[in-house]
């Protein structure tokens, strides 16, 4: 409660964002802390409506069902904006932004696998939009180098020496290990590709 209350009593005379809110309740647990935050927090916006904006932020179903535990909650939102998940091409528009600000080249062949990939991933739970894009690319970053290094430190090929160019490279080999996770894991491993 009084970090709740420390939070609040520096966002007043603005906005307080509770990003993923649903993790404040816990349905399980009756003596959790989140239970007393948020009734501090639905005493505040109901007695400091002019002094603070509250935006309460997450997953649309994660948030429903937060909104039916908690009475007076939904009321005292006035605004709810459900914002669609990013299409498979837009992902893979965020991909090579965030490829060009690491210092990394996907070839078009790699931007392909990639999208085969986020599509299959889209089907799974726990998607999480550019988030799952950010691991991907964690992931096929890692794929690069260690593709990068056993061609060059293990088979030798140019004489053990590679270019920046092939040290900057994400390809469709990269993204590819990624898809074959989704494609032949265990169904109740298939969250984790």
């Amino acid at each position: 409660a009084p970090k709740t209350k420390e939070m609040i009593k520096k966002a007043m005379g603005g906005l307080l964002l509770v990003d993923e809110a649903y993790y404040l309740y816990n349905a399980a647990n009756d003596r959790d802390y989140g239970q007393e935050s948020i009734e501090i927090l639905l005493n505040v916006m109901e007695n400091n409506q002019d002094d603070l904006v509250v935006a309460v932020a997450g997953y649309k179903d994660r948030m429903d069902k937060f909104f039916s535990y908690i009475p007076g909650m939904m009321s005292r939102i006035g605004n709810h904006i459900d914002f669609p998940n990013y299409t498979a091409d837009e992902l893979v528009q965020i991909a090579g932004v965030m490829a060009r600000e690491l210092e990394y080249d996907i070839d078009e062949a790699g931007f392909d696998m990639f999208k085969k990939y986020i599509e299959e991933r889209m089907k799974l739970p726990y998607f999480s939009n550019a988030r799952t894009v950010r691991n991907a690319m964690d992931r096929a970053r890692m794929n690069s180098a260690i593709r990068t290094f056993e061609k060059y430190a293990i088979q030798g090929v140019n004489g053990g020496e590679c270019t920046v160019e092939d040290l900057k490279a994400i390809t469709a080999d990269d993204f590819q290990i990624l898809l074959d996770d989704i494609l032949t894991a265990d169904v109740d491993k298939r969250i984790f590709a």
